[in-house]
């Protein structure tokens, strides 16, 4: 009877619209920007407080309109093995690229070791990146001569995480800083150097970790 087989086709139909609506709501379906595989969907309230925050010497950090996973980079340790990003999860980071070649990162690299001094531990890391290729020698000798003593050096000889960066900030030159939260979400970027140690610096980090009182 073609007018029953309708009606069953019709129904299930129907079924299917309503089974699929319950699995694309509940974020159960790849591809569904609402739902719970968003990996940075918690980030939400951090963009907030590096928007408020970003002002005077560190007016230049923007934050993201939307938290994203952070670049999977690969570098060289403080002891010369690989790490990377994931590897430095659980607390939040100020991953900045500089080079012994880049005027402005080596005069925003004090302020960056103060940074570290203040305020790293626990919930907290400058995460200082040299992209130096050559005369590899050059960087930790630059850094000691600076007196720079509280940043662990991070280094990419192989020349991989500053393209790597470009691409994901934008960003064409150096200095490039980002704001990575404890989950491994970019939720700011500064193109550019900052005065990281003044108060605008310290204020943005305690305001992202939400120790402003």
């Amino acid at each position: 009877m073609p007018g029953r087989t309708t009606l069953m086709a019709g129904a299930g139909l129907a079924a299917l619209a309503v089974l699929w609506t319950a699995l694309y709501g509940s974020g159960l379906l790849p591809g569904n920007t609402g739902g719970a595989l968003q990996p940075c969907a918690g980030a939400t309230p951090a963009l907030a407080r590096v928007d408020a925050a970003a002002k005077g010497e560190v007016a230049g950090m923007q934050a993201l309109k939307q938290a994203r996973p952070a670049p999977e980079i690969r570098f060289k340790g403080p002891d010369g093995a690989e790490t990377g990003l994931s590897d430095l999860k659980g607390r939040l980071l100020l991953v900045n690229l500089w080079a012994t070649w880049c005027a402005p990162c080596k005069a925003e690299m004090p302020a960056l070791d103060r940074l570290q001094t203040e305020l790293g531990g626990p919930d907290f890391a400058v995460v200082a990146i040299n992209v130096d290729t050559r005369n590899l020698d050059k960087p930790p000798e630059w850094l000691k001569q600076a007196g720079i003593h509280a940043l662990p050096f991070y280094a990419d000889p192989g020349g991989r995480v500053l393209p790597a960066i470009q691409r994901d900030t934008q960003s064409p030159g150096l200095p490039t800083t980002m704001l990575i939260d404890a989950q491994g979400c970019t939720i700011g970027v500064m193109k550019g150097p900052a005065a990281w140690s003044s108060p605008d610096g310290l204020g943005l980090i305690r305001a992202v970790l939400g120790k402003v009182s």
